[in-house]
């Protein structure tokens, strides 16, 4: 007999083991994120500075840009929850293609925008991180809405994919220190970063299929 649970299960297109690899997705889009959110930061130094000022700016504008992304993910999990992993998908590719171009952008901004006055440059940094971080910010939301079909328990989604990605961005951020920026340098960390975005959006697609498949 088919229970509502095994329903569910199938519409998420996964059990233990797949739950698994959705987790190791998730820690990794942590990493990809920490590496972008430190090479960027050195990038925008370029622009706006070093000092104090300088820092909080950048700051301000990822935390900003990951809290718009979360309300943005939490409304597209809530409408249409059974493609969150294609939408999951489609951000990832979106922030791999324009993490393979950004320090092209912020060398260009630095060049032109020298001239220009410290709170205009605050406000061009603030819209240059803003569009891949609110991607970042909105891949949370995303996979809870998926992993809540399966679990049908909103505290442990959470909590696992939370847990994953914060474990993924703590190892980003040690990589990008002791390894990553110094064997690579910043383009070649970013590049890292968005073959990661790459495969992780293809396995999120493959796990999108499957769970039509099931559905």
């Amino acid at each position: 007999m088919t229970t509502s649970s095994d329903a569910f299960v199938r519409i998420a297109g996964y059990s233990g083991p797949g739950r698994v690899f959705l987790y190791l997705i998730f820690m990794l889009s942590g990493f990809a994120a920490l590496l972008y959110q430190l090479a960027w930061q050195r990038a925008l130094y370029t622009i706006l500075g070093t000092d104090i000022a300088s820092a909080t700016i950048v700051v301000t504008a990822f935390l900003l840009g990951l809290g718009l992304g979360s309300l943005l993910g939490g409304v597209l999990a809530k409408a249409a929850p059974h493609a969150a992993l294609a939408f999951f998908a489609a951000f990832e590719i979106s922030l791999g293609l324009f993490g393979a171009s950004s320090l092209d952008l912020f060398a260009w901004a630095a060049e032109h925008f020298a001239a220009i006055s410290f709170a205009e440059t605050a406000v061009y940094s603030f819209f240059a991180v803003a569009f891949p971080t609110i991607l970042m910010g909105a891949t949370l939301p995303l996979l809870v809405a998926h992993d809540i079909a399966a679990s049908r328990n909103v505290g442990q989604s959470f909590g696992s994919l939370y847990f994953a990605n914060t474990a993924g961005a703590a190892l980003g951020a040690v990589a990008a220190v002791t390894i990553l920026f110094g064997v690579f340098g910043l383009a070649g960390t970013t590049h890292i970063a968005a073959t990661l975005n790459a495969i992780l959006a293809t396995g999120a697609a493959g796990l999108y299929w499957q769970s039509r498949g099931r559905a």
